[in-house]
């Protein structure tokens, strides 16, 4: 019997780790309501917006995510949960309504932004979710709502 050499032993250790830390769950971010529900209903977003946040902007800012097949694999779900947290932190669409007047400007305005600098979605998101990246028309779209809101005058 041939013993392993240390590069065997690593791999073997890496594997196992890999393999044990499969077992570790990860909260979802899933509610009852869909997303945006609120929001598309106060703010009356039009149809083609509301598609366009639903795509692009929902999975991380709101209480419910799509979660595609790589989220059930460590460390990716670890990841995304990660970046699902601190963006419901920065912006929950589900929770629009329960910011101040105050908080809604600015978060319009940081949506403005944002998608002005091509900084939302993220490009880690993006290249993962190819539908989500947001053409000039949609950045239009979006902008022109924005824009259009009372939050952002």
């Amino acid at each position: 019997m041939r013993k392993l050499n240390i590069i065997g032993w690593l791999s073997v250790i890496v594997v196992a780790v890999v393999l044990t830390i499969q077992f570790i769950p990860v909260e979802r971010n899933v509610s009852t309501v869909p997303a945006g529900q609120s929001f598309e209903r106060t703010e009356k977003v039009p149809a083609n917006v509301a598609a366009i946040l639903k795509v692009s902007c929902y999975d991380c800012h709101s209480n419910n995510t799509r979660y595609p097949w790589y989220s059930e694999l460590q460390p990716g779900a670890w990841f995304m949960a990660r970046h699902i947290k601190k963006g419901k932190e920065e912006l929950n669409f589900d929770e629009f309504n329960n910011y101040s007047k105050r908080r809604k400007k600015a978060k319009i305005k940081s949506i403005i932004s944002q998608i002005e600098k091509d900084e939302m979605p993220l490009k880690s998101y993006r290249m993962m979710h190819g539908n989500a990246r947001l053409s000039a028309d949609k950045k239009k779209e979006l902008l022109d709502f924005f824009r259009d809101n009372e939050y952002s005058k």
